[in-house]
């Protein structure tokens, strides 16, 4: 199968933008996550002067990271379980809240250290919360060839917020305080939620009783492990996070005291930053229709690794400045080829709980990143530091190449409802399992070998949509008759299992039962534990 995808090739960087609701969530997203960028200088600035000690500080910034690393798993199976649009306007209603409070608080000379750490904690759960879902919606938004381009969309966006959410807080702390900004953080909410409040989205349907959220959780990370797509993205983006991480935790430091310069410049690197990503953003497609997904990754990695040295040795300026622009190039084609390397490797059923993963991935990488070359710049210095993070990302390029993405991406996704539900003869209670699934085909034993290979495939399928034992027997006494044999927890999980079959997994099965000889298709039989 090719590894390119050759229809997303050719739409245009702005193509999603056609597309009404998508342009209203985007337009609603890049001014909420202004808001966000405006929080964050406003209550480090407010720390410093509540209690301005580098412990609370740092503080502020962990409040606002830890939620997303702890809460976004069980964020995601959330929102594979409820309607994810009323549960992102539920998200939304929750930060506009704490941002509102902690604004008035703040304004009325309330606002204290524990309480600041409290009400930015409450903001990184509502964040926490959001991300997994926000990532899941996009696949109903635009059509699966402008998936590329809709996650490019909102790279830049988040890029641009960088940009300009931290100037306007440094101009609106000054003229007004803090407690301005807040206030103006919980007005951006309701941006959002205007715009989700005109998305009329179909719900999904299903004769099943919902999931539960542990039971999700498990899910999820069964299909993470069983699914060799999804593990290849989240390999990629653990090796490339985590020495991408050095430049954004170094450049502070790079400006103050490498160019010794001021919060100006600062601003500066992060505009010409954003200004790469979109750049990166109008090139990525061009990409797309010479270079597989992987070679992408790759170049772009490298491309990032010689930013990180031009900006550890430059010295001056306008050099540091075209590297930062090189680094936000190289930064939105590495996220956006993995995100959307991630998003077509998951289907509907667990797309938030997928998305959930990688952003655990992301922020993870980019938390420890941080510690580990922030320790190490102490040690040998920054310019070393970044020349050492550099290099670790050529040779994480090197570790993780047999670890390959963006071979699925056409691969369709959707439901199948091609697996016939189960029709037994006396109603089975839905707890009731173990579930032993049996399947049994007659083979050309010339084509033994192939079988088995093939049956691997369908192996993954089964154990990654809910089977906790998968093994293929072949009978003693007649050669040619093999049996597939799988376990499920309940009768219910399995009766899941007949929704989560997909048009690529039936694509699987079908090549399996046509080694399958005689006029009959292969007999199924379903046995329930009869004691429990």
């Amino acid at each position: 199968m090719s590894t390119r995808p050759i229809n997303a090739a050719a739409i245009s960087p702005w193509a999603p933008l056609r597309h009404k609701i998508f342009r209203m969530l985007w337009i609603a997203s890049v001014v909420s996550n202004i808001g966000t960028w405006m929080h964050e200088v406003g209550a480090g600035w407010l720390m410093t002067s509540l209690s301005p000690t580098p412990l609370m500080v740092a503080l502020v910034q962990a409040a606002t990271s830890a939620p997303v690393f702890l809460l976004a798993l069980p964020a995601g199976a959330l929102a594979d379980i409820v309607d994810r649009r009323r549960y992102l306007i539920a998200s939304q209603i929750w930060m506009l809240f704490a941002a509102g409070t902690l604004g008035v608080l703040t304004l009325a000379g309330i606002t204290t250290a524990p309480i600041l750490l409290v009400f930015t904690f409450a903001l990184g759960i509502g964040t926490a919360m959001m991300m997994p879902a926000w990532g899941a919606i996009l696949p109903e938004l635009v059509q699966r060839p402008e998936l590329p381009a809709a996650i490019g969309l909102n790279t830049i966006g988040m890029n641009v917020s960088r940009s300009v959410g931290p100037a306007l807080a440094g101009l609106i702390v000054a003229a007004a305080g803090s407690g301005v900004v807040f206030i103006l953080n919980a007005l951006s909410f309701l941006a959002v939620i205007a715009a989700l409040l005109k998305w009329q989205r179909t719900p999904k349907q299903s004769e099943l009783p919902a999931e539960r959220v542990i039971g999700a959780i498990r899910a999820g990370l069964r299909y993470a492990r069983h699914s060799p797509e999804l593990r290849a993205v989240l390999t990629r983006g653990a090796a490339f996070f985590v020495f991408a991480s050095a430049s954004w935790a170094l450049l502070p430091l790079i400006v103050r005291q490498e160019l010794k310069r001021g919060p100006s410049t600062y601003g500066l690197f992060l505009a010409c930053l954003g200004i790469g990503a979109i750049g990166g953003a109008l090139l990525l497609p061009r990409l797309l229709a010479r270079l597989s997904r992987d070679r992408i990754v790759a170049g772009a990695t490298g491309l990032y690794s010689i930013a990180m040295l031009a900006l550890a040795h430059s010295g001056n300026v306008f050099a540091a400045g075209v590297a930062m622009l090189l680094t936000g190039v190289a930064w939105i084609c590495v996220v956006s080829s993995l995100m959307t390397a991630a998003q077509t490797s998951l289907p509907g059923w667990v797309r938030a709980r997928g998305l959930a993963l990688f952003w655990v991935v992301f922020t993870g990488g980019m938390a420890a990143g941080s510690a580990i070359w922030g320790q190490v710049a102490s040690w040998i210095g920054i310019p070393y530091a970044l020349t050492v993070s550099a290099a670790g990302a050529l040779l994480g390029i090197a570790a993780t190449w047999k670890y390959r993405i963006g071979r699925h991406d056409t691969d369709d996704r959707s439901p199948s409802v091609h697996w016939p539900t189960p029709t037994p003869t006396e109603e089975v209670e839905s707890d009731r399992g173990p579930v032993m699934v049996t399947v049994e085909y007659r083979i050309d034993l010339s084509r033994a070998a192939e079988f088995s290979s093939l049956m691997q495939e369908v192996r993954r399928i089964r154990r990654r949509d809910g089977a906790f034992m998968w093994e293929l027997f072949s009978d003693t006494e007649q050669p040619d008759r093999m049996v597939e044999c799988f376990m499920v927890e309940s009768w219910l999980e399995h009766l899941r299992q007949h929704e989560r079959a997909t048009v690529a997994d039936r694509e699987v099965t079908e090549k399996a039962r046509s080694f399958h000889l005689g006029s009959e298709p292969p007999k199924v039989t379903h046995m329930v534990a009869a004691l429990n």
